[in-house]
């Protein structure tokens, strides 16, 4: 039995780096952290002429984004992933520090899993561990650099302290804990988690399981300490006196700026987002009613349940809605559910219904593994910016000169979907057009490695007014766009496609399809290409027929037609 709990446990890491794996790069939300974790490795922090040197470097000058987001999370990630870097290549930068919030991450649920064990049992928590892994979202974006993310290691820890301990001399020490990570993880993270502090700190005061004057010194101690490290370190990299989530607060909740990027009904997050993450519908449908209604379960349950449930309740007045903005309550509301299975599999052997109902547990949990797994490759799909810039820099890889430094260019889509700084090999790259006017263009900057090959000098310019201007356009050597017919400035090669995923596409008869490849267009790379051979071999075995992903050009990477201009010059003259 040690060696299945070690394989259950070990069985969290395991998908996380999966995912990984299979979805290396990043969506814009992300784009804040990855970015500011790459320019903490290359460029460092400067300790002379620092507005000068972090304007003119640091990426978060040029695109800010909405609000000012913490630079903690970034500075402890380069600060971990940098020995590992140094020893496996900066070719592999962003999947390590990926893998390092990842780690953490499921460190995180590990010890939440081994507080429901102390606390409800070992059958319990293999349930936990067993309802946990075979969800997608978690699992899915573990590893991935939103702020949510951050904290969401941290909320676990602290609904970790939460579980009843069966040492009672822990129950208090449990508690300061669990209210200095809610406290830390709101003022520094996502101030949201302060609602999330609200209502567990009422549930613990009304249970009573604590008293106000129990709670208020670690939460003063904690708010203290979380702004002598966020004001400081975030007012350094911003240059200017800054609390990021106080202002992100205020712009979000208190000017409902936050809105402007679409408002859904009141019951979303329990109608749509919740059955979404907690994924398998007997979750939410028999297990956690289940162990509501138990005598011997039902104390437990609330203690897991209420605080969560009360702050999505709340949380759902907010018009602007995501999913990953209710990724906290996630675990407790999966262990709420672990008692009613873990009820259900000891009953199985009662009569034929209670037969029927585990057996139906045991399927559901296969199927939602199966599922998950369905989500994971179709979600893989969607980075074509992150696969055209892995397609380019081989490219220059191959054909350029051993030290060079290759002007790019890649639009709002390709940004969006998976472009990054890490992607440009060494690190040196040049985030905006300003500095690309600048002439950093043949200065090589490393980051004390020795990485050889080639640079791309990563332009991403945005403003409509520049790129109408075909001077603009002859400065770079590839472009990455959307629409080829916005590039300007010469004559252009479009030297391969990548396509997204568009859709589930159904044939079932042996006509139609696209499996001929026409020589006229582009070659297909990356992950579209593979799609198109599995579709291939799956229509070759089943006379045709075909039930998979529809995939749509989305990115097209663009090579200027240098001797073309030469003789278009010539012929001019």
């Amino acid at each position: 039995m040690k060696l299945l709990d070690a394989g259950l446990l070990l069985l969290i890491p395991c998908l996380i780096i999966t995912h990984l794996v299979l979805a290396p790069y990043t969506k814009v939300e992300e784009s804040f952290n990855i970015q500011a974790t790459h320019d903490v490795l290359v460029y460092g922090m400067p300790t002379v002429h620092v507005r000068d040197r972090l304007s003119y470097t640091y990426d978060h000058f040029t695109f800010s984004g909405a609000v000012p987001r913490t630079f903690l999370g970034p500075v402890l990630l380069a600060g971990v992933a940098q020995p590992i870097i140094a020893v496996v290549g900066f070719d592999h930068a962003q999947f390590v520090v990926r893998a390092v919030l990842g780690l953490f991450n499921a460190a995180c649920l590990f010890v939440f899993a081994r507080s429901i064990r102390r606390a409800y049992g070992v059958a319990t928590a293999r349930w936990y561990l067993l309802l946990q892994a075979s969800q997608f979202h978690i699992m899915f974006y573990a590893s991935r650099t939103l702020p949510n993310m951050f904290a969401f290691g941290l909320t676990t820890l602290a609904f970790s302290f939460l579980i009843p301990d069966p040492n009672p001399k822990t129950i208090l020490p449990r508690q300061r804990l669990a209210i200095g990570t809610l406290v830390f993880a709101a003022v520094v993270f996502r101030s949201e988690i302060a609602l999330l502090l609200a209502t567990t700190v009422l549930h613990l005061l009304i249970l009573p399981a604590t008293s106000l004057e129990k709670v208020i010194p670690p939460f003063a101690i904690s708010f203290l300490a979380a702004l002598a490290v966020s004001v400081p370190l975030d007012s350094y990299f911003w240059q200017k006196p800054l609390w990021p989530e106080l202002w992100g607060f205020y712009f979000n909740a208190v000017l409902g700026s936050s809105s402007a990027w679409g408002v859904s009904p009141f019951h979303y997050y329990f109608t749509s987002a919740l059955p979404r993450l907690l994924l398998n519908p007997l979750t939410y449908t028999v297990l956690i009613p289940l162990s509501l209604r138990h005598p011997a379960l039902a104390a437990p349950a609330r203690r897991l349940l209420i605080p969560s449930l009360l702050f999505v309740a709340i949380y759902s007045l907010q018009p602007h809605k995501e999913a990953r903005f209710i990724f906290y309550v996630v675990p407790p509301l999966t262990a709420a559910a672990a008692l009613g299975a873990n009820l259900v599999f000891n009953r199985r052997a009662k009569n034929a219904l209670s037969a029927l109902l585990a057996l139906a547990l045991v399927a559901s949990v296969a199927l939602s593994f199966a599922a998950s797994t369905g989500m994971l490759l179709l979600s893989s799909l969607n980075y074509p910016g992150g696969e055209a810039l892995a397609f380019l820099r081989e490219t220059v890889r191959s054909s350029a000169a051993s030290d060079a430094l290759v002007p790019a260019h890649a639009d709002v889509l390709a940004c969006m979907t998976g472009v990054t700084l890490f992607g440009t090999v060494v690190g040196s790259a040049v985030p905006s057009f300003g500095m690309f006017k600048g002439g950093l263009v043949g200065k090589r900057q490393t980051t004390g490695a020795e990485h050889g090959g080639v640079s791309l000098v990563l332009d991403k310019t945005e403003d409509e007014a520049l790129l109408a201007q075909p001077d603009f356009w002859r400065r770079f050597d590839y472009v990455l766009a959307e629409d080829t017919a916005k590039v300007k400035g010469g004559a252009w090669e479009t030297i391969g496609v990548v396509k997204g995923y568009a859709g589930v596409e159904v044939q079932l008869s042996g006509k139609g399809g696209d499996e001929e490849e026409d020589a006229s267009q582009p070659p297909v790379v990356g992950k579209g290409a593979a799609v198109a051979r599995w579709k291939r071999r799956v229509r070759a075995l089943t006379g045709g027929r075909w039930v998979g992903p529809r995939m749509a050009p989305r990115i097209y990477i663009l090579k200027r037609i240098k001797d073309a201009e030469r003789l278009r010059k010539t012929i001019g003259a």
